[in-house]
């Protein structure tokens, strides 16, 4: 969804460069994603030679997609950050894609203060156009919710909504957001928009229970838990809609007359 995931997403086939002696910095970018894909391991060592001798850019982007691909995600912040600021000195039109990259692996790391940073860079750029413009605000939105910047996030959901109006997670952010800012009628609306889209979601049906909950709606509070259960039994959206229908569970339990 987001630029960082769309370029792990298309890591996939061997390119046939791949087996062969790689020679250009792109061979190597195409057989280092290879690895990343196969063996993460053999990446970040791959990358790691190339990064001496090779493009800054490319080799230090591969590495940081070998971090991710290993889950260590600081330190793929750190490649992302290094290939960012490299392509940025190069005046290479990628740079404002490598700090998206950065700021979704430092929100992987949970570090929103740092994240927020980065997709400030990306954006000031200016180089970032239509859905790709969308997803950056949309990441940035998540970085400042994490921060309590909420009237921020608000306008960069704002801006995300009319450049990528098909993504639910767009409008699930958007509505869980103006739950947390206590326009029910804004959340409703949303969280409507993200299950138009996204139907068998379990984070759309969740949030759907939270907003219906706050708005005293039982009913329908225990209908979209129970749908974000089933949809996702063992997963933690699931699991979170269990806790959520055991709490309505126990007052009423706690008030039914003992049994004889």
């Amino acid at each position: 969804m987001t630029y960082f995931l769309a370029l792990a997403a298309a890591l996939s086939a061997p390119s046939p460069a791949a087996t062969a002696t790689p020679q250009s910095d792109e061979d190597k970018f195409r057989a280092c994603l290879h690895l990343v894909d196969k063996d993460p391991e053999a990446a970040i060592a791959m990358a790691g030679q190339w990064r001496v001798a090779g493009s800054l850019v490319m080799a230090r982007q591969c590495l940081g997609m070998a971090y991710a691909a290993s889950q260590r995600w600081a330190s793929a912040m750190t490649a992302f950050e290094q290939s960012a600021q490299a392509a940025e000195a190069n005046k290479d039109a990628r740079a404002a894609g490598l700090w998206v990259q950065a700021g979704n692996a430092a929100l992987a790391a949970k570090d929103a203060v740092k994240a927020r940073g980065y997709f400030d860079a990306a954006i000031i750029l200016g180089t970032l156009n239509g859905p790709e413009a969308g997803e950056a605000r949309l990441d940035r939105a998540r970085a400042l919710v994490a921060t309590n910047d909420l009237p921020r996030a608000r306008t960069d959901l704002d801006a995300a909504l009319g450049l990528v109006p098909a993504d639910p997670l767009a409008w699930l952010l958007s509505a869980a957001l103006a739950r947390r800012m206590g326009d029910l009628v804004r959340a409703q609306n949303d969280i409507g928009e993200a299950a138009k889209r996204a139907p068998d979601d379990a984070s759309v049906a969740l949030e759907a229970g939270n907003i219906a909950a706050m708005a005293g709606q039982e009913e329908a509070a225990k209908t979209a838990w129970q749908a974000a259960q089933r949809l996702q039994p063992d997963g933690p959206q699931g699991q979170a809609a269990a806790r959520a229908l055991a709490q309505f569970a126990a007052p009423a339990a706690e008030s039914s007359p003992p049994k004889p």
